[in-house]
């Protein structure tokens, strides 16, 4: 692995599961909490249960020739191995890292992933503790964390010990939750961005309708998104980004993130789920630590681009560029950014 790359971080498998033990052990038995945790029952039952902590939630790695070099838990509240967690939430425990492969950037890339999972089941907030002698808590701050002091406190009246507990917003509003399609909504969501496309722009040739309906290709090998309405359970839009370190188009350079396809259903109109679409995928952008969030539109589809600037994205010109679809039809595209890095 590559120090100047990213570290991949993947699902655990389950013939990994004694080799995530002996991580957490060798990890947190050379970290600064080493002599407290040693014998202690609870955290015992925590490390061993690995098969618990990945059926209640997920366990990731990054792994480098068949070996572990780093892991985490990211747990749903139910969870017996949560701490933190409400309803709604997850909690993102047991992060770590090999001492022999400190300096990587394996516990920041195992933290990004891990508000990924947790924004893709849709949960509200990321949770998570650490040790006041800790130095995650730095990583932590940086990856924009808000440091919840009066948790802090309650915890440690409560008798929980001295910690500091950290949160992550995932969502911007209650009463509509964004989070990665099922595979039985495939159909409804396919239908969903068809009408959506079809009914606004009613010139669109038929060879780009059926890409644009075709959820179940991209829900395949790339990310869908829908926003639900929480109170009724109706998906009333959906956006497409690619999988990490892969990308959706040619407009979109290393070190960015696009996306495409932004639907919102007409019975949703007027209720701000484009905006709110374009907002999360921001956040996923920031979440990966990508440079700039890049799409492509048609001058047709001015109710489009005009939500893109409101939103502050800026014209991308000099990316435009025109595509022939096998109709032979051409297609004008305009590329947008909204950047993320200084």
């Amino acid at each position: 692995m590559n120090a100047a790359v990213t570290p991949l971080v993947r699902p655990i498998r389950v013939a990994e599961y004694p080799a995530e033990v002996a991580l957490l052990d060798a990890a947190y038995g050379a970290g600064p909490y080493a002599a407290e945790l040693a014998g202690d029952p609870e955290w015992e039952r925590s490390v061993s249960d690995v098969a618990g902590r990945d059926a209640d939630g997920q366990v990731i790695v990054v792994e480098e020739a068949g070996r572990l070099l780093g892991a985490a838990s990211v747990l749903r509240p139910e969870s017996s191995h949560a701490k933190l967690a409400s309803t709604g939430e997850a909690e993102l425990r047991l992060v770590a890292v090999d001492p022999n492969a400190q300096g990587r950037g394996i516990g920041e890339a195992l933290v990004r992933a891990g508000l990924e999972v947790a924004l893709g089941w849709g949960r509200s907030t990321l949770r998570l503790d650490t040790g006041v002698r800790n130095p995650a808590q730095r990583l932590y701050a940086r990856l924009g964390f808000e440091h919840t002091v009066e948790l802090d406190a309650e915890r440690t009246s409560s008798g929980y010990g001295e910690s500091l507990t950290y949160r992550y917003a995932l969502q911007d509003r209650e009463d509509v939750r964004v989070r990665l399609i099922r595979d039985e909504e495939i159909s409804e969501v396919s239908e969903l961005v068809l009408a959506a496309y079809r009914d606004d722009y009613p010139h669109l040739a038929a060879d780009y309708l059926a890409d644009i309906a075709d959820v179940a290709a991209r829900a395949a090998t790339h990310f869908v998104w829908v926003a639900e309405d929480v109170a009724t359970g109706d998906l009333l839009g959906t956006v497409t980004s690619p999988r990490h370190r892969e990308q959706l188009t040619s407009a979109s350079e290393p070190g960015e993130m696009d996306i495409r396809l932004l639907g919102v259903s007409q019975a949703a109109r007027g209720r701000g789920i484009g905006a709110l679409l374009m907002r999360s995928s921001v956040r996923l952008a920031k979440i990966r630590g990508a440079s700039r969030l890049v799409l492509e539109t048609s001058p047709m589809m001015e109710s489009a681009w005009r939500l893109y600037e409101r939103l502050e994205f800026s014209r991308l010109s000099d990316r435009d560029r025109s595509i022939t679809l096998a109709s032979g039809d051409e297609l004008r595209l305009l590329t947008y950014g909204f950047e993320l890095m200084a």
